[in-house]
């Protein structure tokens, strides 16, 4: 596999579905590539955590959460811990964030204080502070070595979260196109900078910044993406979906380059930021892909839905790679 150096059209374009993994008892709801190892996390609506080799394909472990069920999902800095938001019982014992040991498959620590379900959650790329935000209207900071929630933010609306890559700033989006910046290390004195998305009030479900930390990406509800300026706030693109059922992800390529997204007739997009050219449109093979994350380090991306699939260059031409099926290997349940 390639390992990333500065991405071009022509290899943008040359992507194609290089793994798939369809053996999945439901949607996947979401993943996350480890910063440093290659190694990717799921987390499905069947209640399994399934953990993938990047660098050649494999599934290495699945662990089944029937109790809590595992919604949105995240790394930790250890490649084998993972934060996970439960799904099930929330009102029951009101552990809605795990702190999970895929190495033996242990429970590490809960988290509780959200009253409804978890729907954006980040870990600190420099120390142990991790950010959730819930339905709840609420966004919590936490730390992974206590149980005590670390502060809350009370704001309106379904809150997306995201810490930039140099954990010094997080950004929180909220209703009404609303984007605040805090100071990592003292959100408590409020947001420093308050962004508004001109001409769009829809909730915004998905908050990136590009590695550079120079630009953050929205996607919302009303399936557009915008790329915004991260120190001014300016809406540097946007660009418009079909129609979904679901809520989409889009992502920054690691170079911050360009944007590929999904779309509600089952497509993907890539499309280049300085120029705002579309570069390419694949058929994703998948239907429409819920989650879509570029590796950290890796020309490689990932789509999912009720499937997975590794999409990697393929210089036969756009879209036209074999699929490989690979058998699922570890099964362990929780």
């Amino acid at each position: 596999m390639m390992a990333l150096s500065e991405l071009t059209d022509d290899i943008v374009g040359s992507m194609a579905v290089g793994a798939t993994f369809s053996d999945f008892g439901g949607q996947i709801n979401s993943l996350d590539f480890h910063r440093t190892e290659d190694l990717l996390i799921t987390a499905s609506e069947d209640d399994s955590i399934r953990l993938f080799d990047i660098a050649n394909g494999k599934l290495l472990k699945t662990t089944y959460h029937k109790k809590h069920g595992a919604d949105r999902i995240c790394f930790t800095h250890h490649p084998h811990s993972v934060i996970c938001s439960s799904i099930h019982n929330l009102d029951v014992h009101g552990e809605s964030l795990r702190y999970l040991s895929m190495y033996d498959n242990r429970c590490l620590r809960y988290f509780k204080g959200h009253k409804e379900r978890v729907v954006s959650l980040c870990m600190s790329p420099v120390n142990d502070s991790f950010l959730s935000g819930s339905l709840d209207h609420s966004v919590r900071i936490w730390d992974l070595r206590v149980n005590a929630c670390q502060g809350i933010l009370r704001l309106r609306g379904r809150p997306a979260v995201a810490y930039d890559q140099q954990g010094l700033v997080f950004a929180v989006a909220m209703e009404g196109g609303a984007i605040k910046l805090f100071d990592s290390r003292h959100f408590d004195k409020g947001p420093f900078e308050t962004f508004l998305v001109g001409g769009d009030t829809a909730e915004v479900c998905d908050i990136k910044f590009s590695n550079d930390g120079k630009s953050m990406l929205l996607t919302t509800t009303s399936n557009s993406i915008y790329v915004l300026d991260a120190y001014a706030g300016e809406k540097r693109c946007g660009f418009n979906l079909d129609p979904s059922p679901i809520a989409m992800e889009a992502t920054f390529t690691p170079d911050g380059q360009y944007v590929f997204s999904g779309s509600g007739d089952g497509s993907l997009h890539a499309w280049h930021i300085d120029t705002q050219k579309k570069i390419c449109s694949w058929d994703s093979h998948i239907g429409v892909a819920s989650c879509l994350k570029w590796a950290p380090r890796r020309v490689m991306f990932v789509a999912a839905s009720s499937v997975l699939t590794f999409w990697i260059p393929d210089h036969r031409g756009p879209g036209e790679a074999a699929g490989v099926q690979v058998e699922e290997q570890v099964t362990l349940t929780q």
